[in-house]
Parts: C-alpha cells; sequence; structure tokens
C-alpha cells in the first residue's frame, strides 16, 4: 500500500473494475474508488493508488483507488522532481474527485518557488495530472505555517478581508467583502469546503456587513449584562464594553488600575464596581450549587479542585453526579472536539465547553479524579528520569551486596 501501480483491465463487475497487476495477480478498484462515472474497456491501461492489502483466505487482496488524495500527491511526485528530491514536500491535500481540487506545497529551498514547480513550463506538469485525473481542476496553495496566512491562500481565488482564529476549538471565522462571498464559498459550498479539509479547521464565512451587525449584537448583549447585573446606567456599561470588559469575572477580579483608565472612574467607584460584581457571581454560585444538590451531585464531586458550581451543575445536568462518574469521562465528552464522518468534519459538544475548559485541561483533571479514586497509580504517570533508571539499577546490586 501507499504507491502508484498500473495495470490492465481485466473485466468490470456491477461497476467495481478487476484489473491484472504484472507480477501481483489481480487487484480490485471499486465503483466508489473510481472518479466520476470512469468506464474502462477490458484490455485498457489503468494507473491507481494502493490504498489497501489485506490478507485473506484465499490470499492476498489487493485494493486500490483514484480518488484517494494520496493519489494526486504520489502523481505530483512523478511529475515534479523537486518534490521526488525532497526540495518540494506536499504538507496537504483535499481533493472533490473529478472536479476540484487544493494541494498546499512549500519549497525548504528559498529560490525555488513550490507553486511554479508544480505548475510547470506552460502548466505542463500540472496538467499532466489534470489529464490523468479526468480534467479535475487543481489549486496550488502555497503552506505557511502561520493558520491565518494559510487559510487566506486556501480559499483563493476569493479576497479575505479579516480572519479570527479560536485555536482551542479548531475553528475560524472568515470576513469578506459582499462580492466575494459566493467565490469564498464556492459553487455547491466548495471552495470553503475543500480549504476546510486542506487546514483542518471549521470555517465561517461571513460578510463584512454581517462581521459589523455581529460585533453590534455582542456589545449591546454584554451592556445588557453589565446594566443588569451591577445596576448600571447604559452610558456607564457601554464605557465598560468599549474598554474590552466582557464577563463580570473580569470586572470583578482585575487589577484595579485597568478600572482606573476609564473616564469618570475613581478608587471609590471601581472598589464599588469590584463589590458588586463579586456579589452577583457569589450568589450565582450558590444558586448553581443549590440546583446541583437538587439534581444529586455528590459532596465529592463538588469539592473537586477545579469545577466551579456552575461546572458542577452543567455536569449534573448530563448526569454526571459523582466523582466516579467524572471519572469514566473522556477529555473530549467534558472539552469538545471534532470527528470526521463519512469525510465530514462534525462538532462534538463537550459538557464543559462553554466554560472554555481545553482538552488538556480536561484530561488532567479526569486524570487527577482517577488518581484519587485509587484507579490509577500517581507513580505511573511520572515521567521515569535517566537518574531514577540509574538509581532504579543500581537497587539490585545493592541488595545482593546485602545478602552477600
Amino acid at each position: 500500500a501507499g504507491t502508484i501501480i498500473n495495470g490492465v483491465v481485466k473485466r468490470e463487475e456491477y461497476g467495481n473494475v478487476v484489473v491484472e497487476l504484472q507480477g501481483y495477480g489481480e487487484a480490485m478498484l471499486r465503483r466508489n474508488e473510481k472518479i466520476g462515472r470512469e468506464a474502462y474497456r477490458p484490455g485498457e491501461r489503468i494507473r491507481a493508488y494502493v490504498k489497501d492489502v489485506r490478507r485473506e483466505q484465499r490470499g492476498p487482496q489487493i485494493f486500490l483507488s483514484r480518488t484517494a488524495p494520496e493519489f494526486m500527491a504520489e502523481l505530483f511526485k512523478m511529475e515534479v522532481p523537486e518534490i521526488y528530491d525532497g526540495i518540494i514536500d506536499i504538507k496537504a491535500v483535499a481533493r472533490d474527485p473529478g472536479s476540484r481540487a487544493k494541494i498546499a506545497v512549500i519549497s525548504y529551498d528559498s529560490s525555488i518557488d513550490p507553486v511554479g514547480a508544480c505548475v510547470g513550463m506552460r502548466g505542463s506538469r500540472v496538467q499532466a495530472v489534470v489529464n490523468e485525473l479526468q480534467g479535475e481542476k487543481i489549486d496550488i496553495i502555497p503552506w505557511n505555517e502561520d493558520q491565518a496566512t494559510f487559510l487566506v491562500n486556501a480559499l483563493q481565488p476569493a479576497e479575505v478581508s479579516k480572519v479570527v482564529i479560536d485555536e482551542d476549538a479548531q475553528r475560524i471565522e472568515v470576513v469578506v467583502p459582499e462580492d466575494q462571498l459566493s467565490l469564498a464559498i464556492g459553487r455547491r459550498g466548495q471552495n470553503v469546503r475543500l480549504a476546510s479539509q486542506l487546514t483542518g479547521l471549521d470555517i465561517d464565512i461571513m460578510t463584512e456587513a454581517q462581521d459589523s451587525e455581529r460585533r453590534q449584537k455582542d456589545f449591546e448583549e454584554r451592556t445588557k449584562l453589565f446594566m443588569d447585573t451591577l445596576d448600571l446606567d447604559e452610558f456607564f456599561a457601554q464605557l465598560l464594553v468599549a474598554e474590552g470588559f466582557t464577563t463580570l469575572e473580569e470586572v470583578a477580579y482585575v487589577e484595579v488600575d485597568e478600572l482606573l483608565t476609564i473616564d469618570g472612574v475613581d478608587e471609590d467607584t471601581a472598589g464599588e464596581l469590584q463589590a458588586r460584581a463579586r456579589d452577583v457571581l457569589e450568589a450565582q454560585a450558590a444558586e448553581a450549587l443549590e440546583k446541583a444538590r437538587a439534581l444529586g451531585a455528590e459532596d465529592s464531586l463538588i469539592g473537586f479542585e477545579g469545577l466551579s458550581p456552575q461546572m458542577v451543575l452543567a455536569l449534573a445536568q448530563d448526569d454526571v453526579k459523582t466523582l466516579e462518574d467524572f471519572a469514566t469521562c473522556a477529555d473530549w465528552e467534558l472539552a469538545g472536539g471534532w470527528t470526521t464522518d463519512g469525510g465530514v468534519r462534525v462538532k462534538d459538544d463537550g459538557i464543559l465547553e462553554p466554560f472554555e475548559v481545553s482538552l488538556e485541561e480536561a484530561q488532567d483533571m479526569v486524570m487527577t479524579a482517577r488518581v484519587m479514586l485509587g484507579w490509577v497509580d500517581p507513580d505511573d504517570l511520572m515521567p521515569q528520569t535517566e537518574e531514577t533508571g540509574e538509581a532504579a539499577d543500581a537497587a539490585p546490586d545493592n541488595e545482593e551486596e546485602t545478602g552477600a
């Protein structure tokens, strides 16, 4: 598996193509591994990617593919000497087989343009790949370690005004001019879908007008939050939001000096603001704790370090009510994550995701709970240093000397 192989069509059965490989017997190109509605006649030569080799009772079975991203990568490797020599590297490939594809490349030699090398003189190299793939249009993208830059490249030919990345959620918001929206999304969402596959990010595209409307809505919601909870007038609440405050926690626990930078706020006003914010937070915590207990949350979970009362309530609402329940959770069940279903990335919502708990934090908390319950030996979690290893090696010798 993992290479391109040439063969001769032997026969076609219900859309599946049986290919004779010289020296390797027969291979199968299944219907869903063909590009579009490709049809082959017996005796016709065919080129495909060896996707899988399975050991079965009747002997090894070879399965081919012409739709795999690796097939395109290997074709470019055959056509572009710089890729074969390792000067240019293919970092990612995304395909809508037979229609369109995007391939991200990088050059390890500053004097060689990776995109130009893959295109070739008058497009000769890329055209050879296009012809093999039944006219599949290929966008060759320069790879960049900066996610925002890479995504802007991946969404070509659309122009991007702004990108906002949420690395924890692996999501990215892209703002484009109104006249670029359809180009960025592509026909039936093809352009944004391929860009998402290429970058591994979930992409939300919006126009500049939609972005402005959303920011205005966020501003109004935060203003109302401070008006309702801190008993402020609209003007003062807007001042807080304009200065970058978004939550009660920020107001309650920020350094006083940051509040003093707001026009009209002196030390007394800052102290009063923080006192009000802390009172509200304490009341909210008490209410959440009461609701969690009513749902059956036990003290073992309530007293677990790192869980706020609101987190305990969210867990109890999801039937996680004891420390044992918590210890059986997977990190992605708590923090959320992404899975791939049929080539489509699907979002899995985490119980503690609204509290911005990362996968690493969730993993640490679950492991701590397992240690507390005695399910895991804490010594097993400690990486063994060279000194520890040397001491362990020396121990038997000491015992032998003592025994002697």
